[in-house]
């Protein structure tokens, strides 16, 4: 399934996502990313689904979420890999520009520096860049990017970006302990994010399970740390250390709604039975769902999350 949702979105309010890049196709292999590892680390651009069927998808969806009573807030283009890996994203966006709902892109920044890319995001009302650091060695820990790929030419290519584009553009970057949590690296990430000066900068935590078990949330002394950076350089970050909201909803075949949103966004247990509960559904459709080997459970900072095996394999 292509869209999903909407979900709810500690950025975006609800967010109708559109998931047009299969898993997992993207140019980076994070270290901490929900959606698992990397199995088609690649930075070729292609068309994997036909336009006119995401278009469909989402007019559908958008009509039953009407007719749920649910509202929309965005249009996000947050797939299984790197939306810029797609073609047909001006295409795309433009498309989606149509139905009236302010569009917005999750990307890693990965082809920022591409000009046809750059093109394609201009089209959109927020563009949301993933910079984890600015320094090449913590970049290849975290990132594992495609070999081709030059951290200095993404960075040019986030400030170039930054000059032309109307829309909002935020920052995200994840904080890994023992990688990009020092006080060196949170000064150089700092120094890097004045000078962009990004409508908001978005610091967070580990909070859903990663592609690698090793990954952990910063301790107490590094959150300081990166606290008064906040405070002292950056007025226009904020963080992001709490889960989410459970105010997931479905707009029609429960199954077909829990499928495509764990497909890339695992839940927690809480986040889950309140949706259902939420539905007037019972909890007899996850345990059949994981008796078919269609979900799979896995325990993560004290909460139990469910993922849909369609997630990138971990090998």
């Amino acid at each position: 399934m292509i869209v999903f949702g909407p979900v709810p979105s500690r950025r975006l309010g609800f967010s109708l996502g559109v998931n047009h890049i299969p898993p997992k196709h993207c140019p980076y292999a994070c270290v901490y990313c929900q959606v698992g590892r990397t199995t088609c680390l690649e930075t070729k651009r292609q068309a994997f689904y036909p336009l006119e069927q995401i278009l469909e998808e989402v007019e559908k969806k958008i009509n039953e979420s009407t007719h749920a009573g649910r509202t929309i807030d965005y249009l996000s283009l947050v797939p299984d890999g790197e939306p810029a890996l797609d073609r047909n994203l001006y295409q795309l966006i433009k498309g989606l520009s149509a139905f009236e709902i302010p569009v917005a892109v999750i990307s890693n920044a990965s082809l920022i520096d591409h000009d046809e890319v750059q093109e394609a995001l201009f089209l959109a009302d927020r563009v949301s860049l993933k910079i984890d650091s600015t320094n090449e060695s913590d970049w290849h820990r975290i990132n594992r990017p495609h070999r081709s790929l030059s951290l200095s030419s993404i960075l040019t290519g986030t400030l170039a970006f930054q000059k032309r584009f109307q829309g909002e553009l935020v920052t995200e970057t994840m904080l890994i302990s023992g990688i990009n949590d020092d006080e060196r690296s949170i000064s150089q990430l700092s120094t890097f994010l004045q000078e962009l000066q990004p409508f908001k900068s978005y610091m967070s935590i580990p909070i859903r399970p990663p592609a690698e078990p090793w990954v952990k949330a910063p301790d107490s002394e590094s959150m300081r740390i990166i606290l008064d950076v906040i405070q002292q350089e950056l007025p226009f970050a904020d963080v992001l250390f709490d889960q989410e909201n459970a105010d997931f909803v479905s707009t029609g075949n429960m199954v077909d709604d829990i499928l495509a949103i764990l497909a890339v966004h695992p839940i927690y247990e809480k986040a889950l039975r309140a949706m259902l509960k939420r539905a007037g559904a019972d909890w007899s459709i996850i345990e059949g769902l994981l008796k078919y080997g269609l979900l799979s459970t896995i325990q993560y900072r004290d909460q139990l999350f469910f993922l849909s095996n369609s997630r990138g394999t971990k090998s």
